[in-house]
């Protein structure tokens, strides 16, 4: 008498396949408001149980999960097809995961809200592929305190493209830069950025969930990558007020769901233009660009980076207006020379992927669904129009601070659809009491200037 033997399960090859790769810890990983990664471990023994969601959180304890102390616990379920073996730490292996509640989708779970957008494009025909431009700065403690570069030779007014800064930081970058490329990310340059110790790395764009995931994975990687080294990988967006900020610009494009056909490419490739439904996708953007922002730029400090001015080398190339044009680096929605894309440059480096994301999709879906009109692009230096030449164009300013950001946010009923009440409401509470705690602090700025002189 024959025997069927079932087919393997496939938690069991992920078990087997993780063990050979001399993994002895998982964690089951997901954000908080702020996109940072949170998780609890097991030991690959108890892979099977975490992957059904048996690891157990207190939604109460972290920013942005809202829940009240009384309320059931949420479950973690991870992702396999996002399982990623910690490069610096390889007897521990990642997971993506959705939060759950009663065995459902916890409907304020950042990973899920993106989730229920990615389906909204899908049923519209779409996959929404995404590159993130990584900039940041990398920093140790100075002998004087505070933080300084790594780099003593790293003191340039312009030290934008410095070739010694970037090989005196080498050691570290050279570790960070292989770790993504073992992980498959494709990284294509990297380089010393506008400040000193500022650096950003360039890699293959993606499927826009796989992307917000790496972007989640990579902070956390080079945070671990710098600490090892003694140094600080920080993710402020403005960490000095006299020299340029970190970005992470959304590089965006709609493809095909069927065939994966880009649809902002225009059939002859033109350079520098897009198809019609790209820019009905950038009307959309233009519509809710106020209510973006607050989440794009969610800090006090995301505003101190989108100035014009504010940098030893000049301009700070960060947005100020609301307006899309070509090549040019002052709007807010730039079409690069080779056409076929769309980015958004007010996007820092700060921002929670998934939320940012989330609702960028959802405001240009809505443009395409209702056939918005862009208007003419801008193709001049913006920073440089006056008053009337801004009105005669029609361009208007993106919030100057987070409490402007976080009232059009509030405002905007595409905002409310896209996040689910629950985190429209915990998102609005934590951001104002952000703004609000920022003034009521006393900062060295004002010590300097009234101290002595009332």
């Amino acid at each position: 008498m024959s025997h069927q033997h079932p087919a393997s399960d496939p938690t069991t090859a992920l078990q087997a396949d993780l063990r050979s790769k001399g993994v002895r810890y998982a964690l089951a990983s997901f954000v908080d408001l702020h996109g940072v990664s949170k998780a609890k471990a097991v030991p690959l023994e108890h892979l099977g149980q975490m992957m059904a969601g048996s690891e157990l959180f207190t939604g109460a304890a972290l920013d942005g999960v809202p829940q009240e102390v009384s309320d059931d616990e949420v479950a973690a379920v991870p992702d396999p097809a996002s399982v990623t073996v910690l490069p610096w730490q390889r007897e521990v292996a990642w997971f993506a995961s959705d939060l759950h509640l009663h065995g459902q989708p916890f409907d304020a779970c950042s990973r899920h809200i993106l989730g229920r957008v990615r389906q909204e494009a899908a049923a519209m025909g779409f996959r929404f592929n995404l590159g993130i431009e990584t900039e940041f700065f990398v920093l140790k403690k100075g002998a004087a305190g505070g933080w300084v570069p790594y780099s003593d030779r790293d003191t340039l007014d312009k030290p934008a493209y410095d070739v010694r800064g970037l090989l005196d930081n080498l050691p570290w970058l050279d570790e960070l830069v292989q770790a993504m490329n073992d992980l498959g990310w494709g990284v294509y340059s990297f380089d010393h950025e506008d400040g000193p110790g500022q650096f950003e790395t360039d890699f293959d764009y993606a499927e826009v969930l796989t992307m917000a995931d790496r972007l989640t994975f990579f902070k956390l990687m080079a945070k671990e990558i710098a600490h090892r080294h003694g140094l600080l990988a920080t993710f402020m967006p403005k960490p000095f007020g006299d020299r340029t900020g970190s970005g992470a610009h959304f590089n965006m494009s709609l493809a095909d769901g069927q065939t994966g056909a880009n649809l902002f490419a225009t059939p002859e490739a033109t350079p520098g233009k897009v198809t019609r439904l790209a820019e009905h996708f950038i009307a959309g953007v233009l519509r809710h660009a106020a209510a973006i922002c607050a989440v794009i730029a969610p800090t006090v400090n995301s505003y101190k980076r989108l100035v014009a001015q504010g940098s030893m080398s000049g301009f700070t190339w960060a947005p100020v207006f609301v307006c899309y044009g070509n090549n040019n680096r002052t709007n807010m929605l730039r079409i690069p020379s080779p056409g076929g894309r769309v980015e958004c440059r007010a996007a820092d480096i700060s921002c929670n992927p998934y939320l940012g994301a989330a609702l960028m999709l959802a405001a240009g879906l809505e443009g395409i669904r209702e056939e918005l009109d862009p208007g003419a692009p801008n193709l001049v230096n913006a920073y440089t129009l006056s008053a009337a030449e801004r009105a005669e164009r029609g361009l208007t300013m993106l919030p100057r601070t987070l409490g402007e950001a976080v009232d059009a946010f509030a405002q905007d009923p595409l905002a409310q659809s896209v996040f689910g009440d629950a985190m429209f409401k915990a998102f609005i509470t934590y951001k104002r009491e952000e703004w609000e705690s920022y003034h009521s602090a006393v900062s060295e700025w004002e010590q300097q200037r009234y101290l002595e002189f009332f």
